[in-house]
């Protein structure tokens, strides 16, 4: 990690209006990878870990200093490129092509294995990108909030009558993303029991309010939440534990949850915790990585089965983690029907996938003036832009109360194809006339309608079977870069591991500028816009209905 180039002061992002770079959009990308790292958003700040157990920002923090220092001195026509958290060169452009292009952890497809990479980031020649750690638009568990918010408003609505209340969630995880999802399960009204072996990354989600409570033990933990459902209020309680324990624990007292899910670290067997005493766990993992891995393996066997089995006794199941199903599969657990479907399906086909083909995802926004105002007056610029969408003012009424600003002031909102394009608008407009204080960036999460292809998740059983065709990621990365993006990224595994997954990232800034509104009318129609042809040409009705009623072009559908 060359510690000896850490900075002697903790790294935060640079809050105002001054610039220490010679563009506003190269400034964003300095400020939004010191926003990643720094330790009140990051998961290990030592190791610029970001998220998602190996997540980094930058290889290494000899590497961290390189790239700062060559966005100081980026010209307004140069494009700086990043290979794997490494400045590698830089180049000749233009004004308005990206400052920013940054590839992780790609792979030839027959070298793309967990084992092979970890021998090259051993070597010191790659990182883990995930998704927006090496990307830097991470703005901490808001930035998964509204999408896990939607998803259990769609299981509300599919399977309680449009509401959680008087339901149990049970769920594992709590590190830099998971805590989503305790807080969207209360903003749907219902309980929510999260399980998590690491004690302070509880005692940190109840500090930050993303978790209402921490219990003393299983009992307790039981007890907090059936008085909750009985008096029908949203509340989340935590509990130090392993999932793989807890969950057998909770079949065996004949507990039944509504809801069985998970947000664990599944992708990678060095971050997914074996059952056992934590410290002598996280001993295991230092002294003998290897029997780490194959008790890791067995942990994750366990829970996927208790998950199964809470299924069978009639909880509704779905996955939400890290390729917790996949693992499960290499583990000898019989994960699939005769016909080759998971036994319990992925978020995104079971409630997602309707907006996706609305060219609809994680879209987001952060203040570079570190003024959490701005990201108020855009609220309110939101709900004047689209004032029938009842549930868009739900959501930014229930993000205003509970979710807190963690680093840069931050807003995640799912808009669609047509939507992204009119609202970046205003929000540059709102920049020109001053009435925010700063430049906005503007960018989303790489789980997005048309940005990933991830066939354990977010491209799970697509209606042609186009689930591991990684074109369309490609393409994405390629058209953000044509229609002017300020950066753009080009990742391999992140969520589900390595091998498992294509997805690419975009980010632009919004400077208040007439060039810059041109560029965002392209980006912000671009982007989405690939969610809609890859939905479109995979036999969606309702994306190639779409397209028709948008004016996206489609050669072929009428």
């Amino acid at each position: 990690m060359f510690y000896e180039f850490k900075p002697t002061e903790t790294v935060r992002a640079a809050h105002g209006t001054t610039l220490r770079c010679k563009t506003w959009e190269a400034e964003a990308a300095l400020r939004m990878l010191e926003n990643n790292i720094d330790p009140a958003v990051s998961l290990v700040y030592d190791e610029l870990i970001v998220y998602g157990g190996a997540g980094r920002a930058a290889r290494n923090w000899k590497e961290y200093q390189t790239i700062v220092k060559t966005l100081k001195e980026l010209e307004p026509d140069e494009t700086m490129l990043v290979q794997s958290g490494k400045a590698v060169g830089v180049l000749k452009t233009w004004p308005h092509a990206p400052r920013v292009l940054i590839a992780n952890s790609n792979l030839v497809p027959a070298w793309s294995t967990q084992e092979y990479f970890d021998q090259l980031d051993r070597m010191g020649l790659m990182m883990y990108g995930q998704m927006t750690a090496g990307s830097w638009i991470y703005i901490a568990t808001q930035g998964i909030l509204q999408g896990t918010y939607e998803t259990f408003a769609a299981m509300a609505d599919q399977h309680f009558g449009g509401s959680l209340r008087g339901t149990i969630t049970v769920t594992a995880g709590l590190g830099g993303m998971s805590g989503a999802q305790p807080l969207a399960v209360t903003m749907n009204d219902g309980v929510c029991l999260v399980v998590e072996p690491i004690d302070e990354r509880v005692k940190q989600k109840v500090r930050e309010g993303y978790l209402d409570e921490q219990a003393r033990d299983l009992a307790h933990a039981l007890e907090l939440c059936e008085q909750a459902k009985a008096e029908g209020k949203g509340w989340s309680v935590g509990l130090t534990g392993n999932a793989a324990t807890v969950l057998p624990q909770l079949l065996e007292r004949g507990f039944r949850a509504d809801i069985v899910t998970d947000q664990t670290s599944a992708h990678d067997l060095m971050d997914y915790m074996p059952e056992g005493e934590i410290d002598t766990v996280l001993a295991l993992r230092a002294s003998n990585p290897e029997e780490f891995k194959k008790q890791a393996l067995q942990a994750i066997v366990k829970h996927v089965s208790a998950i199964l089995e809470m299924q069978k006794r009639g909880t509704i199941a779905v996955d939400y983690g890290n390729n917790l199903r996949g693992q499960a599969e290499k583990g000898g657990l019989p994960v699939r029907d005769e016909h080759g479907h998971f036994l319990y399906p992925g978020f995104v086909p079971a409630y997602i996938r309707p907006l996706f083909c609305e060219g609809k995802g994680p879209f987001r926004w952060a203040a570079l003036s570190g003024d959490p105002q701005d990201i108020l007056r855009i609220d309110r610029a939101l709900l004047e832009t689209f004032p029938e969408n009842n549930l868009l003012a739900r959501w930014i009424a229930k993000a205003q109360a509970k979710v807190p600003f963690i680093g840069l002031p931050a807003r995640v909102c799912w808009l669609g194809y047509g939507e992204r394009e009119k609202f970046g608008l205003v929000i540059n407009d709102l920049v020109a006339r001053g009435e925010v204080s700063g430049p906005i960036v503007i960018g989303r999460d790489h789980l997005d309608c048309g940005s990933v292809a991830s066939p354990n998740r977010e491209t799970e059983g697509m209606k042609d079977g186009s689930d591991a065709v990684a074109d369309w990621p490609l393409l994405n990365a390629l058209a953000n870069c044509a229609s002017g993006a300020d950066w753009v990224s080009l990742h391999n595994g992140g969520g589900v591991g390595i091998g498992n997954s294509t997805h690419s990232g975009m980010v632009i800034v919004a400077t208040g500028t007439p060039e810059k509104a041109e560029r965002l009318k392209r980006v912000l129609t671009t982007d989405p816009g690939m969610g809609i042809f890859r939905h479109a040409d995979a036999g969606y009705e309702l994306a190639q209905d779409v397209a028709r009623e948008r004016g996206a072009k489609i050669p072929g559908v009428k």
